[in-house]
């Protein structure tokens, strides 16, 4: 089901919008990816490489906290710590775990990462008309770029902020990148990305395409008017509707696809 909840303000964009004054900000997991697609969290934890154990302590942090974020009656104050203590406590299993570089690879080369249809259509649409596409995700960005060069769509117009885990000359872990990056402080402003900055500087409209409520902080502070806010709505729908239909100006529900959005994005046809 598609949920149309500013026509007027939609409309008008799609006179403005052109590919030569856009820019997009995406998130990856559950948008990119589909709504029961593995995240990058869990794909980073193969039990052929790992065994059970790296996986089920995901999994058991994951039943605790991911209600807490899903819940909009939370106030987000008291949500943030909650989601803090999340990401802190994932982050402390990959160092418990003996991550390193090779074993991530071999995670991921058997993950069940899912792409959403027509996402990949859709990056190269972006590429091909040369508009910028910020991928800023909560996951992690090791995931997520070899994942993109696998599918042969880590274009050159494609900037991936996210928690990316370093390495040293020998592959073993040293630490993740210094600024956490989690599901409420996904912010543009506040992340400092030069390469972004000069991107979209001359870029009048941003449209944001994420699964909850909170990826459209991603854009940073800028005029409501010149924002599109896309919402793909996967779980919790008949709790979360009106929630989702008050943040966005479209709501896709179920397994809505990148096809179903396209007319309003304004990205010629291939």
């Amino acid at each position: 089901m598609i949920y149309l909840n500013n026509e007027e303000k939609i409309n008008k964009l799609k006179e403005k919008m052109n590919i030569n004054n856009i820019c997009i900000f995406l998130d990856f997991d559950k948008t990119i990816t589909t709504g029961n697609s593995q995240d990058s969290w869990d794909a980073s934890a193969n039990i052929e490489v790992f065994g059970e154990g790296l996986s089920n302590d995901l999994n058991k942090y994951a039943k605790k906290y991911a209600p807490i974020e899903l819940d909009y009656t939370i106030d987000v104050t008291e949500k943030e710590k909650y989601i803090e203590e999340w990401y802190e406590k994932c982050m402390d299993l990959y160092y418990e775990y003996h991550l390193t570089k090779d074993k991530l690879r071999k995670s991921i080369d058997n993950s069940k990462l899912i792409f959403r249809k027509g996402a990949k259509d859709f990056l190269f649409k972006a590429f091909e008309n040369d508009v910028p596409v910020i991928i800023l995700s909560a996951g992690i960005g090791n995931v997520i770029e070899q994942f993109l060069k696998e599918q042969e769509c880590y274009y050159d117009n494609i900037t991936v902020i996210s928690n990316f885990i370093k390495f040293d000359e020998n592959g073993n872990m040293i630490k993740f990148s210094d600024n956490m990056i989690h599901s409420l402080n996904k912010n543009i402003d506040k992340l400092g990305n030069l390469k972004v900055k000069e991107a979209i500087k001359t870029k009048t409209y941003r449209i944001g395409i994420g699964d909850l409520v909170e990826d459209m902080y991603m854009m940073g502070e800028y005029p409501a008017d010149k924002l599109l806010k896309i919402g793909f709505l996967n779980k919790n729908i008949a709790e979360n509707l009106e929630v989702y239909k008050k943040n966005f100006d479209i709501v896709l529900t179920k397994e809505n696809n990148f096809y179903d959005i396209e007319k309003y994005l304004c990205l010629p046809e291939i």
